[in-house]
């Protein structure tokens, strides 16, 4: 299993934006360095608080102050765009970062961004399905002519092809509706399932995947589980009591600003204390410790009833700076390697010898008083003999 994060991000307004987008990606050059294998960014035009309008821009940042992390678009709103422009800025990247880059692709999350840019909120995601059509066979070398309400590409080709070979990762969005899982048959591309923690996403997980793998075989595409990304969000600290203090900081502010752009918002409450009791009743969001991490994506294991590639951390400003960034170490310290493997060697390694008993110290010990007989019984012959 791969780890990464999601991050829209979810800045509360008050606070500096320079600032959070510094953190940003400060908080993703950290992630770098402490072994988490992917960021997606997220785009969004209204609200306030999630600030970053182009992810593109932000990831060619962010590659810069990063070795080995992939980025990528997270999600990339294709009915904000024209498909072949965003195609050749996505070519563009992926050669600049050493093919680093993935494209995630959705409808747009916030209506009030459709509203702006005049499209109407039930035309989302028929034109996004249009767009990734167009996207994807421009990818692949085709030539493209398409004339949608959306978009014209008239003989629509790329001058350059992908750096990777043959192309870098495409994920579609998927939440509660079946585009998502549609899209990711239809092309046969990884699917980003964003909502995968709340009680109706975990139930609908199996459900995605069936449609995903029978849309896909229509198609003559493979549903591929390494491809599929779930995304949940958590806290953790030392213990579930310190964690929860952390997140008093910001999540009623999170709450309240869902309330307005979701029908049912992830978490519910007006106060830190009645959304954590709602969380405990919902089990939305790990709010714990790294053993309640671990708890929760063996939970997903399961619902997706066959596994998955990727757990996402759903990025948010539930606590402080600090206590945010050492949730991120917690992950990385216990939760990452208790899933790929690393933790298995050296405890067996460990077992061996604190099981042996006295095995090896009696080994050492006899070493070396052997190594200071051996040395007396040296000097001893190099002594003159008395006359």
């Amino acid at each position: 299993m791969r780890f990464g994060n999601f991050m829209a991000p979810f800045h509360p307004v008050g606070q500096n934006p320079t600032l959070a987008l510094e953190r940003d990606l400060d908080l993703i050059a950290a992630m770098d360095r402490l072994g988490f294998h992917e960021a997606w960014v997220g785009e969004h035009h209204s609200a306030g608080f999630e600030i970053i309008a182009s992810p593109e821009v932000f990831i060619g940042i962010a590659a810069e102050r990063t070795k080995h992390i992939k980025l990528g678009t997270g999600v990339s709103s294709l009915p904000y765009h024209h498909p072949l422009l965003l195609a050749d800025r996505m070519v563009l990247l992926d050669h600049l970062t050493r093919g680093r880059v993935m494209l995630g692709c959705g409808p747009g999350q916030l209506t009030s961004d459709a509203h702006m840019l005049g499209i109407p909120a039930d035309a989302q995601r028929p034109r996004m399905e249009q767009s990734l059509d167009a996207i994807v066979r421009l990818l692949r070398g085709e030539t493209v002519t398409m004339h949608t309400d959306g978009f014209t590409l008239q003989d629509a080709r790329l001058q350059l092809k992908p750096y990777s070979d043959p192309c870098f990762d495409i994920a579609v969005a998927a939440s509660f509706s079946p585009t998502g899982p549609r899209g990711a048959g239809r092309h046969g591309i990884g699917m980003l399932s964003i909502a995968a923690t709340a009680k109706q996403g975990m139930d609908l997980l199996a459900q995605h995947w069936n449609t995903w793998e029978e849309v896909a075989r229509e198609h003559g595409h493979v549903a591929d589980r390494a491809k599929w990304r779930l995304v949940g969000p958590m806290h953790l600290a030392e213990t579930r009591e310190q964690a929860e203090r952390d997140v008093e900081y910001g999540i009623a502010q999170f709450s309240q600003y869902f309330s307005h752009i979701l029908p049912a918002g992830p978490v519910q409450g007006d106060t830190p204390a009645e959304i954590i009791a709602n969380n405990h009743a919902s089990g939305f969001a790990v709010i714990g410790t790294p053993q309640d991490a671990i708890a929760k994506i063996e939970e997903l294991v399961e619902a997706s009833n066959g596994g998955f590639g990727t757990f996402l951390l759903f990025d948010h400003d539930w606590a402080p700076p600090a206590a945010k960034l050492r949730s991120y170490e917690l992950f990385a310290e216990y939760v990452i390697p208790h899933f790929t493997g690393q933790l298995s060697a050296p405890i067996a390694s460990r077992d061996w010898v604190t099981e042996s008993g006295r095995t090896f110290v009696d080994q050492a010990a006899h070493a070396i008083g052997k190594a200071i007989e051996d040395h007396a019984a040296e000097q001893q012959a190099k002594s003159p003999t008395p006359s």
